[in-house]
């Protein structure tokens, strides 16, 4: 990208609506609040119930348990088994996109979309996290229901990454109704 095009994005990012200037401010805030609530909620459930040694807690009975997986892997347990070769690339990869997300938040034109990316990034940033503290990411909530047993667990992260995505579906304003051509 040229000086000048850096230059007239800039220019662009400065004459927005000042609410919308706050962008990127708001997503990294978003961002450390996810990040926080990630490692709180791993720290208290894998460490502080001990779910790495019992492995499974019913909190409501037939439909939410924690139940411990360590995913070495990406979404689903995807490329698990690599190595730390593997460990480090997801991790190197993983943080290229959480700064694309929060840079991202400059070209937004609605706070929410800002929102959202800084969200999707604290989501990914929890995740780096405990690749580089535990060598894989700790994955513990699990829903089942209705004699369904879900193989799968997830993290607040994930949680996080698909809600920041989502929010940038949102609708910028509501469809207009149609209007009754006979009067």
């Amino acid at each position: 990208m040229s000086d000048k095009r850096i230059s007239e994005f800039l220019t662009q990012v400065r004459t927005k609506r000042p609410a919308l200037r706050l962008g990127l401010p708001a997503a990294i805030a978003a961002a450390v609040a996810i990040i926080a609530l990630d490692q709180i909620t791993k720290q208290a459930v894998v460490v502080g119930m001990n779910l790495q040694t019992v492995r499974e807690i019913n909190v409501v009975p037939g439909l939410l348990n924690f139940r411990m997986a360590w995913n070495t892997g990406v979404n689903f347990g995807l490329f698990s088994g690599g190595g730390e070769l593997t460990r480090i690339l997801f991790s190197i990869g993983t943080s290229l996109v959480a700064v694309a997300l929060l840079l991202g938040s400059l070209a937004c034109r609605r706070m929410l979309s800002a929102v959202g990316l800084g969200i999707a990034a604290g989501g990914a940033i929890g995740n780096i996290i405990d690749r580089l503290a535990w060598g894989r990411v700790a994955d513990f909530i699990n829903v089942s229901c209705c004699g369904i047993d879900n193989p799968w667990s997830f993290n607040v992260a994930d949680i996080a990454v698909f809600i920041g995505f989502a929010m940038l579906l949102i609708p910028l304003r509501p469809r207009p109704a149609e209007t009754n051509a006979a009067g």
